[in-house]
This record gives structure tokens, C-alpha cells and sequence, in this order.
């Protein structure tokens, strides 16, 4: 079965928004199957190789973000969680860590849409994305202790880095969740909006994204996670080069004229 439904939203001023949905209401868009690692790959792949698409949105169907991992298949020990320590180590890297490397390996600016618990894997991928939007109805957590194992899914790189160490310390030592309030007092989360305004607000945030130059874009998001892990002099080296990349399209004297102008800019990626 399907992991991801898609849909693809053209934007008044060109280029689209492309809107990830986690399909498996039924079951609380648990994941992994085997199978889902090529399925996220395929269309992450596809969404850098597509400079029309500028902006993900990636939400749930049904009442949950992600519960995470399948607890009846870890109860039985099969399709992820079977056979041998070797086995199941090289099934978490082919298809668990193939779904986090993808998705943050996304060109574009990546927007979580929230809308229900987001659990393990779940809370995780969530903490992957540039930008992050909850439902009143959105709570988080990282209960693999509870479940008598650790985070598999580079977690424990990524929640410290969101949320600070002695926070994520507390989430994932005590397995509780933090609801959408706190999740947005600690930063887990740029904002909470009523559950019914969820779509309707990560659809906005999307298209103000969607109208700057596609090129510059994907840049200043590579600037930015590059600069978690670089130091100053590193970054301005870095920086001065992609600036005179920049300079030399035709988006950016298209965003200079537009400013003088007075009018919004009209952005192709060239």
C-alpha cells in the first residue's frame, strides 16, 4: 500500500506547491513498510529535479500525523523488525534512514502540517522540516524508551538541535508527550493554529515561499542547514559563492527591478 498521496498546487505567480499526505488513517499513518523507503525517495528525488516545485507541505490523513513505527509488526518481529540484529540493522538503513535522508535532503523548503500526534518516526520527520505548523489537536513525542528501545532514525541528532538538549532529554528519557502549546513555547513548532485553519495556514506560508526566485531559494536553504555545522569563516566562503551565482540570473535583476517597481517579482529560475 501507498504511503503518499500527492498534489500538486500551481501558483498565481508561478511555479506550484507540492502537498505530501501520509495515507494510512486506518492505521494512524503508521510506517514504515519495507517498501516506503523507495516510495519517499522516488519523490523526493523527483520534487529536487523539478525547479517548477518550490515549496512541500507534508500533513496526515485522518486524525494522526504519524503514530511512527507499526507496534503490531514489532510485537510479531516481521517486515521491519524481522530476522537477525544484522537483518534489521541493514532493513532501519535501506528503508528507515532512506525516509529521513530524503526528506531532509529536500531542495525546497520543506512545511510540516501537523495535524494530529506526531510519535516516534512520526515526531521525527516533522522535526525535519524547515518549517513547522500544529493543529490545537497536535502533540508530540519519542516513546522508544517506553518501548524498550532507542530512536533509529537519527532522532537523537535532530531533537536537540529543535528543541535544546535538556528538553529533548526530558521527551525522550520520560517517553512523555508535549502537547501543541508547549511544543510551541519550546520551539518544537513555529506556531499552533485552530485545527480547522491548519491547511488554509500551511497553504499560505507555502505560496509566500513559492513566489521567490526558485534558484536563490534552494541556496539560502542549503546556506542555512549547512551553517548548523559550520563554523563563521566557513559559512562567509560559502556564502560569497553562492552570491555570485546569485547575481548572475535573470530572477535577480527581476527582484531588483520589481523592488524599484513597486510590484511583486515575476520569478522563472533562470
Amino acid at each position: 500500500m501507498a504511503l503518499i498521496q500527492q498534489e500538486k498546487i500551481a501558483q498565481p505567480g508561478g511555479g506550484s506547491v507540492l502537498v505530501l499526505t501520509f495515507d494510512r488513517a486506518e492505521r494512524l499513518n503508521a510506517l514504515p513498510d519495507l517498501t516506503d523507503g523507495d516510495e519517499v525517495a522516488a519523490i523526493c528525488e523527483t520534487v529536487n529535479a523539478d525547479l517548477d516545485i518550490r515549496c512541500v507541505v507534508l500533513t496526515g490523513a485522518g486524525r494522526a500525523f504519524s503514530a511512527g513505527g507499526d507496534l503490531n509488526s514489532m510485537k510479531a518481529r516481521e517486515d521491519l523488525f524481522a530476522g537477525s540484529g544484522a537483518a534489521i540493522r541493514e532493513q532501519y538503513r535501506r528503508v528507515v534512514h532512506r525516509i529521513v535522508r530524503a526528506f531532509y535532503g529536500l531542495e525546497v523548503p520543506l512545511i510540516a502540517a501537523v495535524n494530529g500526534p506526531a510519535f516516534g518516526l512520526g515526531c521525527d520527520i516533522a522535526g525535519l522540516a524547515d518549517i513547522r505548523i500544529a493543529s490545537d489537536r497536535a502533540s508530540f513525542g519519542v516513546p522508544f524508551l517506553k518501548l524498550g528501545i532507542i530512536p533509529g532514525d537519527g532522532g537523537s541528532w535532530l531533537l536537540p538541535r529543535n528543541v535544546g538538549y535538556v528538553r529533548a532529554a526530558e521527551m525522550l528519557f520520560t517517553a512523555r508527550s508535549v502537547d501543541a502549546e508547549t511544543a510551541d513555547r519550546w520551539g518544537l513548532v513555529n506556531r499552533v493554529v485552530p485545527h480547522e485553519a491548519l491547511m488554509t495556514e500551511a497553504l499560505a506560508t507555502a505560496a509566500q515561499v513559492a513566489a521567490q526566485p526558485p534558484r536563490a531559494l534552494r541556496m539560502a536553504k542549503s546556506l542555512l542547514r549547512q551553517g548548523r555545522d559550520m563554523n563563521f569563516d566557513q559559512t562567509l566562503e560559502l556564502s560569497a559563492a553562492m552570491q555570485a551565482l546569485a547575481h548572475l540570473t535573470d530572477d535577480h535583476i527581476e527582484g531588483v527591478t520589481a523592488v524599484l517597481e513597486k510590484r511583486p517579482g515575476t520569478f522563472t529560475g533562470d
